[in-house]
């Protein structure tokens, strides 16, 4: 995969561009599907990025849709890209499906912007904080997974981070999730002090939304979320809004510039970095 790609990210174009080329030859979902001998329902996942591109049926439909020349080449390079595997791909099947969303956000993403209410952010986790967030997680009939694996993907991804000065990651830490028992006092001391040592690095910022914040009209954000923006203008940005069961990826503007702006609203009401790496540190010698 080239950098800078997200193989999400370039299924989501992907699937705009299919959607603009049918409606530019003014055929419906069902006509497409007739004229390829699919299902209506397999053109709406490829039009909906809800699958993985198979580059052979993306050159059927560019066939079915009379794409040809210099268009149908880009087309069939971005399904390329968005069938592309990475880093995580060494994990296999043990990986998460989780953790190869985030992955593949991260991995193409020069510019990630966390806000986190609860607990500190996967890529900020030391290796026992993240071992006890994900050995709480309760896990249902097949939805399970290798502890070691998870915790050894969460490192590799806060490498993606540490490694890269030109990805810039910032992120804004409810006190909550700072404060919060989310592991044994040992591991919580030393997560906070592998924080104020992540917030010396040039590439990263952090912020602590304080108890006693002044937020805007008293403003309280509904959830934890990222922001991921990409170096080719092309890209959409795309918010992953974390949830119980799974993930949304978004990437309509309407979503996108509600989440930005909420982000702005905490970062305003949040303490400077340097006061939050003050703040982190002396809470890290008192616990």
């Amino acid at each position: 995969m080239s950098a800078g790609h997200s193989p999400t990210v370039r299924r989501q174009r992907l699937a705009a561009e299919l959607r603009s080329l049918r409606e530019a030859a003014r055929l419906t979902n069902e006509q497409l599907a007739g004229r390829l001998g699919w299902s209506t329902a397999k053109l709406s996942r490829y039009e909906n990025a809800r699958q993985r591109p198979d580059v052979g049926d993306v050159m059927d439909l560019l066939d079915a849709l009379q794409v040809t020349g210099l268009k149908r080449d880009q087309m069939i390079a971005l399904a390329r890209e968005a069938n592309a595997r990475g880093w995580w791909r060494a994990y296999g099947d043990d990986m998460s499906v989780r953790q190869r969303g985030y992955a593949e956000l991260e991995t193409g993403a020069v510019h990630i912007r966390d806000f986190s209410h609860n607990v500190v952010p996967g890529p900020l986790q030391t290796p026992d904080y993240g071992r006890c967030r994900l050995a709480s997680l309760p896990t249902v009939g097949a939805a399970k997974f290798d502890l070691d694996i998870a915790v050894a993907a969460r490192g590799d991804r806060q490498a993606l981070i540490t490694r890269d000065a030109a990805k810039r990651y910032e992120a804004v830490l409810d006190e909550a999730a700072l404060r919060r028992q989310a592991a044994p006092v040992e591991v919580l001391r030393d997560q906070l002090r592998h924080l104020a040592t992540l917030a010396g690095l040039p590439n990263i910022t952090l912020r602590v939304l304080a108890f006693d914040a002044d937020v805007e009209s008293f403003f309280v954000a509904a959830n934890t979320f990222t922001i991921y923006e990409f170096p080719d203008a092309a890209d959409p940005v795309m918010v992953a809004v974390e949830t119980e069961t799974s993930d949304l990826h978004l990437g309509d503007e309407e979503d996108v510039t509600r989440y930005m702006l909420v982000y702005e609203k905490l970062c305003r009401a949040a303490l400077t970095p340097e006061e939050s790496t003050a703040f982190i540190a002396a809470l890290a010698d008192h616990i």
